[in-house]
């Protein structure tokens, strides 16, 4: 759900060529069948197959949704908000999976997948923009999150492009980035033999309405044209394609999940030679009550976003472009010298506490237990990817420890059902 307009020239554009020829269809049975490769269903399936189980990964367009608009902000302190301490605890310790998993997925695909351990710096435009960054940075370090407050000098010394007029800047020495397109496409080289271009129609009961039988999928050969219809069995079905888990039929449940799209535009810019290098650091700010980000690449691009929008427009918002162009000059006035040579939107699915939905599903008041939903991650899904695909396999293998049952108790699906 959205758009995108691409510079013919973009090199991010072939995310897609570590796919193999995808006209096979899926296997009759298989071990888990996860719906959806986003990086949450990938990083899954990539877990669970390294522990020996058989996978099968449904999507007809995989990391295209989300994931592929997203900057890569690894980054628990500066996304943390006031009254959100469960998801403040998810994404440190997601960040704390990460350094692993990264080099494991960048080693087997011979890959790189840009993770950098370059810091972030906050900053603030005016004096009101000033004292909600102040406060803000309270919470954070009351929540064991660390941040430093430094001079506008200081800033500028370790970054000249930055603005002589902000009015304040706090350091975050321990939120990194990655690349989500060059993650997936380590992924996807790695499970190209488990994933399957289907879509996920309907999911199948067994008879006594208890169990997730198997999936019911179509296929469309790109070449001929021809329609093909299977079903797949599995033992275990997860459920990770973010809003098209609403368009899911068989189980009333999913289609009343608490989802909403939440769209956001974001920017990609090439830095001229003459101006590199043009930030090293992930600057995040501030401007008149509203936040930005602009995020450097190791190919010389940046990542300006984002908006936030529930206008249920999956276009491009005109005036939020304008809004990111103008909020990322006042922090780097610079900014408008770049090639800009990509605008992308995407919906991304909300929940109504901005927390995951993980876990199973009811249907008619009975849990189906080896239906497991992955959803819901809004604006930190490339974060949470690491303890998303951790608590699922544990879960599966149920060896949850007692901060799994935390993680999982603040994500269970049924928090938003009227007992």
């Amino acid at each position: 759900m959205g758009a995108t307009l691409f510079n013919p020239h973009d090199e991010d554009s072939t995310i897609h060529q570590y796919i193999p020829e995808l006209s096979k269809e899926p296997p009759s049975t298989v071990d888990i069948a996860v719906i959806g490769a986003g990086i949450i269903g990938l990083s899954t399936a990539y877990r669970l197959q390294k522990i020996g189980y058989s996978v099968a990964i449904l999507d007809p367009q995989p990391a295209s949704e989300a994931t592929r608009a997203a900057a890569g902000m690894l980054a628990p302190a500066s996304e943390t908000q006031f009254r959100q301490e469960p998801l403040v605890q998810l994404m440190k310790r997601a960040a704390q999976l990460y350094p692993s998993f990264a080099q494991h997925i960048q080693e087997e695909s011979g890959i790189h997948v840009g993770r950098q351990e370059t810091k972030t710096l906050v900053c603030a435009y005016d004096h009101a923009d000033k004292n909600a960054l102040e406060d803000l940075q309270q919470y954070q370090q009351e929540l064991g999150l660390e941040t430093q407050k430094i001079s506008i000098r200081k800033a500028r010394s370790q970054e000249p492009s930055l603005s002589s007029r902000l009015a304040g800047v706090v350091e975050i020495a321990g939120d990194h980035q990655i690349n989500p397109r060059w993650y997936c496409q380590g992924l996807i080289h790695l499970l190209h033999e488990q994933l399957y271009p289907v879509r996920a129609q309907k999911i199948l009961l067994d008879a006594d309405q208890t169990h997730a039988r198997s999936i019911y999928w179509e296929y469309q050969n790109p070449t001929t044209g021809q329609q093909h219809t299977g079903e797949l069995h599995a033992t275990y079905i997860i459920v990770a394609n973010g809003l098209g888990t609403l368009e899911l039929q068989g189980i009333p449940a999913l289609k009343e999940l608490p989802l909403r799209p939440v769209y956001g535009d974001v920017l990609r810019l090439r830095v001229p030679e003459n101006q590199r290098p043009f930030i090293t650091s992930t600057i995040r700010g501030i401007v008149r009550s509203q936040p930005v980000y602009i995020v450097p690449r190791e190919d010389n691009t940046v990542v300006i976003g984002a908006t936030s929008r529930e206008d249920h427009m999956p276009g491009i918002n005109a005036g939020g472009i304008y809004q990111l162009l103008r909020d990322a000059r006042e922090l780097i006035p610079a900014i408008t010298e770049l090639e800009l040579y990509e605008i992308i939107s995407r919906a991304r699915p909300g929940t109504p506490d901005d927390l995951p939905l993980i876990g199973t599903i009811e249907h008619h008041g009975k849990a189906l237990k080896n239906l497991i939903l992955s959803n819901g991650y809004f604006r930190h899904g490339i974060l949470l990817s690491t303890r998303a695909a951790e608590l699922v396999e544990h879960l599966i293998t149920e060896t949850l420890t007692e901060d799994d049952r935390k993680d999982l108790y603040a994500c269970r699906p049924q928090r938003f059902t009227p007992t």
